[in-house]
């Protein structure tokens, strides 16, 4: 007879609670290392970004005791997350629904896996992409299953259009969404941190949670083979505004215990030198030029700490950069960029002047096209487009770059139908990125004097636009774009919000002429620590380091990469949802009496 489990009980619930009994009958025979007042909690986490948040709110639910530290001061609680744009992946919603998407848990999978490129050793429990998989698998359960409900539960709400990200523009079994999945949170990323902040903050009125902001974690304490806790500096008080680079001033050291650390420090995004160390053949030559996408504190520091108390990094060399980024003309943090989610209908030009062919088309395929400017010799590439396009397809990445959805203001966002949007129109007029002009030499004019290469000749460029601008004339055509602009206006939601009407470049109607520089924009680490379902981190053997966990970027958003090679975007801050919310549970049962 098959055994089931009881209503209620999923199988990944019962492999989690089976790894938290497991942890805690490891943590029991290290439970000497703990003399009485040694123990300064029942679990430390280290980092206080979205997976920490969830981490440590998964923990003080289940009663345990809970120390939450950052190098940063509390103005930058929820981390990189408070910055997003609160995109978010679900499967076969209420809003994919009422859009007349069909979308189902097989669909979401096929994707998932064309994406990824699962390729070191799945089937062997030693492999990179073993753990990866497992974790991808339960990750498109939990879209399609419980993800959305689970939030909704919290008060978190999304804007009724799906978008329709990261298209891929191949094969059915090939990478990218086959459906818009793209749900963007009504108040943006701090409307996905508000509810766990919210409950952290309960937790430490009840005095169940403890922060210890501006304490930057330098080495995991292990005694007996295991974690049993942290030790590092404290750095000075420090008045720095969200997202603005804190000092480094050391002012004294400290050294904390507890049974179980769960380390959710984020990735290197910040850090090029190693973005540039762990920079895949692959993707061509690392740019010499990139701006950031992330605030300073994304340093990867953690990472090398955790491998040095036995934790495995896995998949060091997956990496997701994006390539429509823009110089912030106001910037947060060093070197800030903005990316450009662009809609499908610009034109893409390499830094000489040479039009991109499929599938590196505006949304499409962003590691591909990231290969094809890199393999030009040159750091960027060019948009040329109309202010008919800009005003109907061009949003910005961030939180601050969507004041409507960010401040939930139901007027400014209904002004989208007829201006362009505010921040659009700022960087447009601020940005030294843009290049804007009545007529096409004068345009060609000042990309040249932009740059500074001279690349751009008049003859080649006009020649392109004018062959893509014949194509506009019947509805069938050869042109790959073309046709991807036309699929997208048979999709609803971007005939309402991203889509700008089929027309010339070149139609003076539809102008000005826009150009725009876009640099290659630093952004997440897709490998990690390697972690099991319950979100242990493994050691080189396999085994589980007793009293370490992982979650978020730094574990590759589960099991030290869940993406693979490639993500289907919206995955991130549901990874570190996710994967938060597995190691607090795990680790609150690894650490009941």
């Amino acid at each position: 007879m098959q055994n089931t489990p009881p209503a209620g009980i999923t199988r990944r619930n019962a492999l989690t609670v089976t790894g938290g009994v497991l942890a805690a009958a490891t943590l029991a025979q290290v439970a000497p290392a703990f003399a009485a007042g040694e123990q300064a909690a029942d679990a430390i986490v280290v980092g206080h970004g979205l997976a920490g948040l969830v981490a440590t709110a998964e923990l003080a639910a289940a009663g345990r005791k809970v120390l939450l530290l950052d190098q940063e001061p509390e103005a930058s609680l929820g981390g990189q997350a408070f910055w997003s744009f609160g995109g978010l992946f679900f499967v076969d919603s209420a809003e994919q629904r009422l859009m007349g998407v069909k979308d189902s848990r097989e669909l979401a999978w096929q994707d998932w896996l064309g994406t990824a490129g699962f390729d070191r050793g799945v089937a062997d429990p030693a492999g990179q992409d073993h753990w990866a998989y497992k974790w991808a698998e339960a990750y498109v359960d939990f879209a399609s299953g419980e993800k959305r409900s689970w939030l909704a539960g919290l008060g978190v709400q999304w804007f009724p259009i799906v978008g329709w990200a990261e298209r891929g523009g191949g094969l059915a079994d090939g990478h990218g969404n086959s459906v818009p999945r793209f749900h963007v949170t009504w108040g943006t990323g701090p409307a996905v941190v508000e509810p766990f902040e919210k409950k952290v903050r309960a937790a430490r009125a009840e005095g169940r949670v403890t922060f210890k902001f501006r304490h930057r974690v330098d080495g995991l304490v292990t005694t007996g083979g295991a974690v049993t806790g942290v030790r590092g500096a404290v750095l000075e008080p420090s008045t720095a505004q969200r997202g603005k680079p804190s000092s480094r001033t050391v002012v004294g050291e400290f050294e904390l215990r507890a049974p179980v650390v769960v380390v959710t420090s984020g990735g290197i995004g910040a850090n090029h030198d190693l973005v540039r160390r762990n920079w895949p053949a692959r993707l061509g030559t690392p740019p010499k030029s990139m701006i950031t996408g992330v605030p300073a504190h994304v340093d990867g520091r953690m990472l090398a700490i955790t491998e040095e108390a036995g934790g495995r990094i896995v998949n060091p060399d997956r990496m997701w950069h994006y390539t429509e980024g823009l110089r912030n003309y106001d910037p947060i943090w060093p070197g800030h960029g903005i990316r450009i989610l662009p809609g499908p209908s610009s034109m893409w030009f390499d830094a000489t002047g040479k039009r991109f062919g499929t599938p590196d088309i505006p949304g499409y395929d962003t590691l591909h096209t990231l290969k094809s400017i890199t393999d030009t010799g040159y750091d960027y590439s060019w948009f040329v487009t109309t202010q008919k396009i800009i005003a109907k397809e061009f949003a910005l990445s961030g939180s601050e770059q969507n004041p409507d959805l960010t401040e939930k203001n139901v007027w400014k966002l209904l002004s989208r139908i007829w201006q362009t949007p505010e921040p659009i129109e700022k960087f447009k007029k601020n940005g030294v990125d843009f290049v804007v002009a009545a007529t096409l030499p004068e345009l060609v004019r000042g990309m040249n004097k932009l740059t500074g290469d001279h690349l751009i000749a008049l003859d080649g460029l006009q020649r392109q636009i004018e062959a893509r601008d014949r194509e506009i004339d019947n509805p069938y055509t050869k042109d790959v774009q073309v046709m991807g602009i036309r699929n997208a206006l048979a999709y609803p939601g971007d005939t309402l919000s991203r889509t700008a009407p089929v027309h010339r470049i070149l139609d003076s109607g539809a102008g000005p002429l826009i150009a725009v520089r876009l640099n290659i924009l630093t952004r997440k680490t897709l490998g990690g620590l390697q972690t099991d379902l319950s979100g242990r981190v493994l050691n080189a053997s396999g085994a589980p380091v007793p009293g370490l966990y992982a979650a978020g970027e730094v574990a590759g958003f589960g099991g030290g990469g869940v993406h693979g090679y490639r993500s289907l975007e919206g995955t991130f801050l549901g990874g570190c949802l996710f994967s938060g919310r597995e190691a607090g549970r795990a680790a609150a049962a690894a650490t009941g009496t």
